[in-house]
């Protein structure tokens, strides 16, 4: 896929990384074409999707979601229907903000973001364990974000 993009395609994404409010014209400026090539050459990137949105990132602790918490999850079954209505009812639980199949010990890692213990506490008793097929839940809670959305290396 990255074969396709040239070496201003691959500069632009670079820049919208790193900052994603640039203007078109800034943006242009940057990678040394006119704004109307860099508005055809942006377009272009949405469709092919190289550019998946373009969204601010919120400082958890303002908007009271400080409190970060894994939780691996592991099934009852292991099928292709469990997996699949676990998925669907996991996807409509707005505290969760990464939901990941993985090899290993579990089936799921799941990333909420939350208050406090106690509000993670009653969303567990309420709402995770009672999602479909859910056998075990192992839950960590992060002391320290040491890395968090990470640039991608490209």
């Amino acid at each position: 896929m990255a074969s396709e993009l040239d070496r201003i395609d691959l500069k632009m994404l670079r820049l919208l990384q790193k900052n994603g409010r640039l203007s078109n014209a800034e943006l242009a400026q940057l990678v040394d074409v006119s704004a109307a090539t860099c508005h055809r050459r942006t377009q272009r990137l949405f469709e092919e999707g190289y550019i998946t949105s373009v969204r601010a990132m919120i400082e958890p602790q303002k908007v009271g979601r400080g409190a970060l918490v894994m939780v691996g999850v592991v099934l009852d079954r292991s099928t292709p229907e469990s997996f699949g209505a676990f998925e669907k009812a996991v996807a409509k639980l707005n505290f969760v903000l990464d939901c990941n199949l993985v090899a290993g010990d579990f089936d799921y890692f799941l990333k909420i973001r939350v208050g406090d213990m106690a509000d993670f506490n009653r969303i567990h008793g309420t709402q995770l364990i009672a999602l479909p097929g859910v056998r075990q839940t192992r839950t960590f809670f992060v002391m320290k974000e040491v890395v968090d959305n990470a640039l991608l290396d490209f």
